[in-house]
């Protein structure tokens, strides 16, 4: 039998040390201490799948600007908490441009990442409506937002969506919704961790029945224009994003210049929220806030005492890199396809050494190539199948601590260098073999 690339000793007292008795569970933060500390024991390195961190250096554009931005001053004066007005605007512009979805600049506020606005909008939208307390996750997703509804005591309910495509998710959408206690519906397109997107169809059943249920849509946009079997990088000309923004008029759209645009050390995110939304007004707030009006609410209410918005240099760089996706000089998808050239040969490999893809379709077509995947091994599960690939050098995550009802794991493709893919290769060789 093959012997493990990396002593089973090291691995197992590593995991000790951390308090990890099953891997599969550990956050996406918590495998990578592991394996950095495993790492720090051994003279190898790990093949890193762990964590969705862009694998492109920042946005020149953006850095420039910011240079720029600190030489004049701005890093001694408070930003505004709502966000300067060149981003705000090249915000809406972007929405315009790529969305085809027309919003004002005032309802585009900028956050420390996607992450502050979806704990920002967590927070809020549960005291909107007295009795719908409630957020409805369809899954699979990012672990971390359910770890916020926990922090912050909210509920929530959840479903794998893999088997209610297509118009089988109206019924399944409406068993939860009819309940009545459902205060947002929140998901993300493409998926993370799963890849798959929605389509037309789908989006206009959620915007229907948010509507029909006065329910407010929260759509995570993380990956915007990575569905790289629809080119949307020419601004102005469709094809556009899929958007549930089509389809009512009360959503908030998480735009994160993370992966898209590889600006994920400066920590900027924005939240467009629908101009009909920001100025809704809920009398229920008054049990909570001095403002009974949404956008009011959110901003000097919810986001000001959580960190007086986000920082001031970021937002002069994020402006830049936008103005240049809007002026049609940076094309944006094309920067960041080499993620699907990346997900299409690292797919041949797991498949040609036992693997199987464990999200394979969106309805009748296969899952695009991206930054993520999953893949499963014979009747292993996901948290066993994590596991075993440690002691061959290889982390990634658990589909189980994403809401998934499968067993297998996610793939991130960024930080796997092509240098580095004969390596992954012959790990996995080894693993397939060990496996017997």
């Amino acid at each position: 039998m093959q012997d493990p690339l990396f002593s089973p000793s090291i691995i197992e007292k590593a995991l000790a040390v951390h308090g990890i008795t099953n891997v599969g569970t550990a956050s996406i933060r918590e495998i990578k201490k592991l394996i950095n500390d495993i790492e720090a024991e051994s003279d190898m390195k790990f093949i890193r799948m762990e964590m969705g961190i862009p694998g492109l250096s920042a946005v020149q554009t953006g850095i420039d600007a910011e240079i720029e931005a600190l030489r004049k001053g701005v890093g001694a004066i408070y930003p505004d908490v709502y966000g300067i007005p060149e981003l705000k605007n090249e915000i809406s512009r972007f929405v315009k441009n790529f969305t085809g979805i027309d919003v004002l600049p005032s309802s585009c506020v900028p956050t420390v990442g996607s992450m502050q606005g979806s704990f920002a909008a967590f927070l809020t939208l549960s005291r909107a409506q007295k009795g719908k307390d409630t957020t409805l996750f369809i899954d699979p997703g990012f672990a971390v937002h359910k770890q916020q509804h926990r922090l912050l005591q909210i509920p929530y309910e959840s479903f794998d969506v893999y088997s209610y495509r297509g118009q089988a998710l109206r019924e399944k959408l409406e068993s939860y919704l009819a309940k009545g206690n459902i205060s947002s519906i929140f998901y993300s397109n493409p998926n993370n961790p799963s890849w798959i997107c929605f389509t037309e169809d789908e989006l206009q059943v959620i915007g229907e029945l948010a509507a029909k249920y006065n329910v407010i849509v929260m759509e995570d946009l993380a990956y915007f224009g990575m569905d790289f079997r629809v080119d949307i990088g020419t601004p102005g000309v469709p094809p556009y994003q899929a958007t549930v923004a089509r389809y009512t008029d009360k959503y908030i759209l998480f735009i994160s210049s993370s992966k898209a645009f590889s600006y994920a050390g400066q920590r900027m995110g924005m939240m467009v929220i629908s101009d009909k939304l920001f100025k809704t007004k809920f009398p229920d707030f008054e049990r909570f806030y001095s403002s009974t009006e949404f956008g009011h609410t959110m901003v000097f209410e919810t986001i000001y005492p959580l960190s007086s918005g986000t920082a001031h240099s970021p937002q002069y760089g994020l402006a830049a890199i936008l103005k240049a996706a809007n002026d049609g000089q940076y094309n944006f998808v094309q920067e960041t396809r080499v993620y699907a050239d990346k997900a299409r040969e690292l797919k041949r490999m797991f498949l040609a050494n036992g693997f199987h893809i464990v999200y394979d379709h969106d309805i009748e077509q296969q899952v695009s190539d991206g930054f993520y995947f999953t893949v499963g091994y014979g009747s292993l599960s996901g948290d066993e199948l994590l596991h075993n690939l440690l002691y061959f050098g290889v982390s990634a995550i658990s589909l189980s601590i994403t809401g998934s009802e499968r067993q297998g794991i996610r793939i991130c493709v960024s930080l796997v260098s092509t240098s580095s893919f004969p390596e992954l290769e012959r790990r996995l060789q080894m693993f397939h073999e060990w496996q017997g």
